[in-house]
């Protein structure tokens, strides 16, 4: 099985692309920020400059290790979902369960070992230009050099292929067997932690004096966590909002009923948006209120201070590339899956103009969902800090930072359902419900 996989990725590269680029995404994310401990612990970097990189790399590569094994996972489990119709055929074959499992498996581990060794470079690359920021800034003595060793290497391909293999075990497990009782509870186990340990955690926040350094630990991990724990109810979150949403004409109702029978394939979709609007939402505005509180007293920014801000910001910059990678990657193979029921709705008499329709219904009540969740999570930990920092409840700069995020949310969802719609109803009809040759 592990050869007839190798060959499969041969001779389909093109369906594997998203789970390549998610690989190599990761594993440039995990090398990038790891490489600063190699760097740390070379000889003659002074004390603190040795403080502020094993911090950012601790801090962000966290949240790297993270980012990878949702974009995987989803990826994966969206790429196997399309080969239902190949996997049965294996099975009529004869092929049993565990086959099937290790030839997922070993595409999956082939594909993103590719995508490691191809972020190699790019690693490299990023970060130097990373220890530039840092020593521009005075964070990081200019003397010191960039250095890209084994801590980055190891941590690159290790997170990235257990990533892999882990996602694509658990997504050719949950497509080869019909949904039991009980079956979901170690996913529940999770979201409960998740919730649980979030909640908490924004709690805490309430225990600190406003000027603790470690302020804004417990409220932005515990806003994270709080994303996390909604990303894995997304299903349920899904079905929720369509029992109460009666969108309008034909295209709207088609698309409820739709998304109502793919609750659990969209969940993918739901997962990165969540995380991304939260993550964000919280990080930007809880620094945005410590910078207005710094400002207000009159008294310049220290080092730690600087080394914060200059965490944040990129944790922000990786949130919005990496999640919004897996958004498209994940919307662009739903879409292209549905090919032929796309076709099979004009055979039955839509339009290309309404099969559109509800496409765009079905990404409006994406992204609605998404962004109120992510809000919520990301509310929950600006205000506990706020009112512990400025006695206000809300932010002083009002929505603008919000809307940003809202509108680049929207645009991915909106503009990758759309085009990739919009490209499969270009194909005739009858050649998209025949077979796959």
């Amino acid at each position: 099985m592990l050869a007839l996989a190798l060959r499969s990725v041969r001779r389909r590269p093109g369906s594997f692309a998203a789970t390549l680029l998610s690989a190599f995404l990761g594993a440039l994310v995990v090398m990038t920020f790891n490489s600063l401990h190699d760097t740390a612990g070379a000889p003659g970097v002074d004390a603190v400059s040795a403080e502020t990189l094993t911090t950012a790399a601790g801090v962000v590569g966290g949240y790297g290790t993270l980012l990878v094994l949702f974009a995987v996972a989803s990826t994966l489990t969206v790429n196997v979902r399309r080969r239902t119709a190949e996997m049965d055929l294996l099975r009529c074959s004869g092929a049993t369960p565990a086959q099937l499992g290790r030839m997922v498996v070993g595409e999956a581990v082939a594909v993103s070992l590719a995508g490691a060794l191809l972020a190699i470079g790019p690693a490299v690359l990023g970060g130097r230009v990373l220890l530039g920021l840092f020593q521009d800034s005075g964070q990081v003595a200019g003397s010191v050099d960039h250095s890209f060793g084994p801590v980055a290497l190891v941590s690159g391909f290790g997170i990235t292929l257990f990533a892999a293999a882990g996602a694509a075990f658990l997504a050719v497990r949950r497509a080869g067997r019909e949904r039991r009782p009980g079956k979901g509870r170690a996913r529940a186990y999770l979201t409960g932690a998740a919730l649980l340990l979030g909640a908490g955690s924004v709690c805490s926040t309430f225990a600190f004096t406003a000027t603790a350094e470690a302020l804004m630990a417990p409220a932005a991990y515990g806003s994270i966590l709080l994303a996390v724990g909604f990303a894995l109810l997304s299903a349920n979150l899904l079905r929720a909002v369509l029992g109460r949403l009666p969108l309008p004409g034909p295209s709207g109702y088609l698309a409820v009923r739709l998304m109502r029978q793919r609750a659990d394939q969209l969940s993918g979709v739901l997962m990165p948006l969540i995380l991304f609007v939260g993550m964000a939402t919280v990080t930007l505005h809880v620094q945005a209120v410590e910078n207005d509180a710094i400002e207000a007293s009159g008294v310049p920014k220290s080092v730690d201070a600087k080394n914060l801000e200059t965490l944040n910001l990129t944790v922000v910059g990786i949130i919005v590339v990496f999640c919004c990678v897996m958004l498209v990657n994940s919307l662009y193979a739903a879409t292209t899956y549905r090919r032929g029921e796309f076709g099979r709705q004009r055979l039955a008499g839509a339009t290309p103009h309404q099969v559109l329709g509800v496409v765009a219904a079905e990404s409006l009540v994406l992204t609605v969902t998404g962004v109120v969740c992510g809000t919520v999570a990301g509310l929950a930990g600006i205000i506990p800090f706020t009112v512990v920092r400025t006695d206000s409840v809300l932010p002083d700069r009002g929505p603008g930072i919000w809307l940003g995020i809202v509108a680049v949310a929207a645009a991915a969802t909106m503009a990758t359902s759309l085009l990739t719609a919009r490209r499969a109803v270009s194909t005739p009809a009858v050649e998209a419900v025949a077979p796959a040759a």
